[in-house]
């Protein structure tokens, strides 16, 4: 009684998930949402074994079955050879892309074959490009920005990481590295002086319409600066900037950087004081008009009073 007891708690979660799951899906779900801990593959990387049921169900890729992206391995995947069906287009980009995905390169590149456009554009990127021709192990894949394939949620979900509350913190996991930056010669604390610009504190106190990263920089095409096709380019810069700010000019483009307000960036460093030297002249004026007004009603009464006393 006891055993079948534990084996109906293991099963447990997996009951809400009966009703949209194929026989292969819950066949693996059956031991992966049991599972616990973590292995070490042949290809040196650590992975979790454990898949949430629940969790996976309710993710955008929760009516598919295991093995659409999974493909080297058959609904029995304890099988001695591993086999499935993987195209030549999968199998040839996930050649590409193996130094990076040490897990399941096949499951990775299965991404295209759903989201073929968003790959393409991908791969023109400067992420792509550091994966598929530079062969870092290290650039930014799928997972990076929208999180494990079993949990993906739409970007509307507050628990997204490209919802955009989420979306700047995603960047930055990769872009706050100091070791990241000093290899790729990429600026230092750029979250950080992304907070202290303009857009980055309009961003903090919530305005729905302060720029993130990716109204400035895309998503998927990411390019690097002076490449003549990215919209922060000097070229492009002005329509960048036009989309939020109507009749944008070249001079007034040069004013927005992740640089943090200061010396070396004198366009919104002056501006700035500026505002903090009439916000302290509006409130000078306000508290000494007060003090004036009271001035003037305290000598009026007492001179009204002494007028009367010499009256009397």
């Amino acid at each position: 009684m006891k055993r079948f007891l534990i084996i109906a708690f293991l099963w447990l979660p997996l009951l809400c998930f009966a009703g949209s799951a194929t026989a292969e899906t819950f066949t693996c779900l059956a031991c992966h949402s049991a599972m616990q801990g973590k292995i070490r593959t042949e290809g040196n990387a650590l992975i979790d074994v454990n898949v949430d049921a629940d969790r996976y169900a309710k993710s955008v890729h929760g009516g598919f079955d295991c093995v659409t992206c999974h493909k080297q391995f058959h609904s029995n995947p304890h099988e001695p050879a591993k086999t499935g069906d993987v195209s030549k287009d999968v199998a040839s980009l996930a050649g590409k892309i193996s130094r990076r995905a040490k897990v399941d390169a096949v499951a990775l590149a299965a991404c295209t074959q759903c989201h073929s456009d968003i790959y393409e554009a991908w791969q023109e990127s400067v992420h792509g490009k550091n994966v598929m021709n530079s062969k870092e192990p290290d650039g930014a894949v799928c997972t990076d920005c929208h999180g494990s394939p079993h949990y993906i949620t739409p970007k509307g979900a507050a628990a997204s990481p490209i919802n955009r509350k989420n979306i700047v913190k995603t960047c930055g996991e990769c872009h706050e590295r100091e070791d990241m930056a000093k290899k790729y010669n990429m600026g230092t604390h750029i979250v950080e002086q992304y907070e202290e610009s303009f857009h980055g504190k309009k961003y903090i106190l919530g305005h729905q319409n302060a720029p993130t990263c990716v109204n400035c920089h895309g998503s998927h095409d990411i390019r690097k600066w002076d490449d003549p096709k990215s919209p922060v380019a000097w070229a492009n810069r002005t329509q960048t900037c036009g989309k939020c700010h109507k009749g944008a000019t070249r001079k007034f483009v040069t004013a927005f950087t992740h640089k943090p307000i200061g010396k070396d960036n004198p366009i919104p460093y002056y501006f700035e004081k500026g505002l903090i030297v009439l916000l302290l002249s509006v409130f000078a004026f306000i508290v000494g008009h007060v003090i004036l007004e009271a001035f003037s009603e305290i000598r009026d009464r007492v001179l009204r009073k002494g007028k009367e006393d010499r009256h009397e």
